[in-house]
C-alpha cells in the first residue's frame, strides 16, 4: 500500500473525527433527536462532513489525480450517507453505546468505500485478509482474548476457596472482575510491547491507589486476598505475553 493512499484514509478518518466530534456542538444533537429529519442542523452537519471530506479528496486529487466531479461525487456521497445513517440513529434510543457504536461503525464503513472506490482497487482489502489470517495475529487474538473472560473464570476459581472467607465490601459488583481484565489487557500489551519496566509501575500504581483502602479496612484477609489475585493474575498474564513473543514474534 502506498503512502498517499494510506494518507487519503487517515485525512478521512481524521476529517470524520473533527466534523462528528468537535464541530458538532451539543443543542444540534438534541435537535436532531427532536425533529429528526426536519431538523436543519441535521442537514447542516451532514453538509459540514461532505465539506470536510470533499476538502481531503481535493488535497488527494494532487498526488493521485482525479477529476473534479470525482471529488465533487465523493463528498455528496459521504453527506447524505451521513445525513441518512443520523437520521436512523435519531429514531433510535438515545444514551446507549450499542448505538454509538454502530453509528460510528456505519460511517467509516462509508469512508472506507469511498477509499477504495477512489482507489480502483481491492488490493489493500486483500492485503488486510492476508494480514488478518497470519500465524502472528491469530496467536495475539487468542492471547487478547483468553486473558479476558476465560482467565477471569480461572482465577476466581482459584480463589474461591479465600473469597468465601471475606465479608462483603461494598465494591461495586463485578468491578474486580472487570479491572482485573483491564489490568491483564495492559500487562500483555507491555509485554509484547517488549515494555516490562513498564509493568512494574502499573503494579505500583495500583499498589498506590489501593494502599488507602487497604490500610484504613485494618482487615490482614482482604489485604492478603487483593495481593494474591493481583499477582496470580499479572503472573499468568506475563508467562503468556512471553510465549507469545518466544513462538510467535522472535520465532
Amino acid at each position: 500500500m502506498s503512502a498517499d493512499a494510506l494518507s487519503l484514509l487517515m485525512g478521512l478518518v481524521l476529517a470524520h473525527l473533527v466534523g462528528d466530534f468537535l464541530l458538532q456542538p451539543r443543542p444540534w444533537v438534541e435537535e436532531r433527536y427532536r425533529l429528526r429529519h426536519r431538523s436543519p442542523r441535521l442537514l447542516q452537519h451532514a453538509g459540514l462532513h461532505g465539506l470536510l471530506a470533499g476538502g481531503v479528496l481535493l488535497v488527494a486529487s494532487v498526488a493521485m489525480p482525479r477529476g473534479l466531479a470525482t471529488v465533487l461525487l465523493g463528498a455528496l456521497t459521504v453527506a447524505a450517507s451521513h445525513w441518512l445513517i443520523d437520521l436512523v440513529k435519531a429514531r433510535l434510543p438515545a444514551g446507549e453505546l450499542r448505538w454509538f457504536l454502530l453509528d460510528q461503525v456505519a460511517h467509516l464503513l462509508v469512508l472506507l468505500g469511498l477509499w477504495l472506490a477512489w482507489l480502483a482497487s481491492l488490493a489493500p482489502l486483500r492485503e488486510l485478509a492476508a494480514w488478518l489470517t497470519s500465524p502472528t495475529v491469530l496467536g495475539m487474538a487468542a492471547a487478547y482474548l483468553l486473558v479476558t473472560r476465560p482467565l477471569s473464570i480461572a482465577i476466581a476459581l482459584v480463589m474461591q476457596r479465600w473469597s468465601e472467607q471475606l465479608e462483603e465490601t461494598g465494591t461495586l459488583a463485578s468491578a474486580g472482575a472487570r479491572i482485573g481484565v483491564l489490568e491483564r489487557l495492559l500487562v500483555l500489551t507491555l509485554v509484547l510491547l517488549d515494555q516490562l519496566t513498564a509493568v512494574g509501575f502499573l503494579l505500583a500504581a495500583k499498589s498506590v491507589l489501593r494502599f488507602g483502602d487497604l490500610r484504613d479496612s485494618r482487615d490482614r484477609k482482604l489485604t492478603e486476598y487483593v495481593l494474591l489475585g493481583t499477582l496470580l493474575s499479572v503472573s499468568t498474564t506475563l508467562v503468556l505475553g512471553m510465549l507469545v513473543r518466544l513462538l510467535l514474534l522472535e520465532g
